[in-house]
């Protein structure tokens, strides 16, 4: 991965954007944490909870409120979330940048950890790093390392087996409310996604 890290956001600017737990430590730890994370993404982005009824992002308990929404500010091309970590490639289309919108769903999700598990502290490591995507093949190459994750770390043998990360958005019809696919999918062109991810995630970093 490219070490440069970008908080210099603008209208228009594609990034990916990572931090991992405080310490090394989990950050999700069952599958209603995962859910909860997906769910804060979704009402940041401005969904209503009713189009968050979906079996990977929808809450057992929706009293939730994340006070400043982006309805229409923001793009979510692609997701991966680890036990320990994850990876967002998010677009700014107006004027509030991207720190915005992590921040929220960060500062949201970690007061849902901290009251859930009753602990207090920093739930992630530092302040979320973020590259900026500078062309076509850097999408692409980004996208691939993105939803290749779960099987670099032994989870998975397959990206397809890994229901945490958008890869079945674009291989299959789940359709999760919450991702954009039109432009990898356009990026990508007539290219065979799952090939295409494959290949291009095992090229040296």
């Amino acid at each position: 991965m490219k070490n440069r890290d970008y908080k210099n956001f603008a209208s228009g600017a594609i990034a990916h954007i990572y931090n991992r737990g405080n310490n090394r430590e989990k950050i999700f730890h069952d599958e209603q944490d995962y859910k909860a994370f997906l769910f804060r993404i979704g009402l940041a982005l401005g969904f209503e909870e009713k189009e968050l009824f979906h079996e990977l992002c929808r809450q057992q308990y929706s009293r939730i409120r994340i006070t400043d929404t982006y309805k229409g500010n923001f793009k979510l091309h692609a997701f991966c979330l680890m036990p320990n970590h994850f990876h967002l490639l998010i677009e700014q289309c107006g004027d509030v940048p991207i720190s915005k919108i992590i921040s929220k769903i960060c500062t949201s999700y970690a007061m849902y950890i901290n009251k859930k598990y009753k602990r207090v502290g920093h739930v992630f490591q530092d302040q979320f790093k973020a590259v900026l995507i500078e062309s076509d093949e850097q999408l692409m190459w980004t996208s691939a390392y993105i939803h290749i994750n779960p099987v670099k770390d032994g989870i998975v043998k397959h990206p397809s087996k890994y229901k945490w990360s958008s890869y079945n958005d674009y291989v299959s019809d789940r359709n999760l409310p919450i991702i954009s696919t039109e432009l990898l999918k356009s990026t990508f062109g007539p290219k065979d996604f799952e090939k295409e991810t494959l290949i291009l995630s095992s090229e040296e970093e």
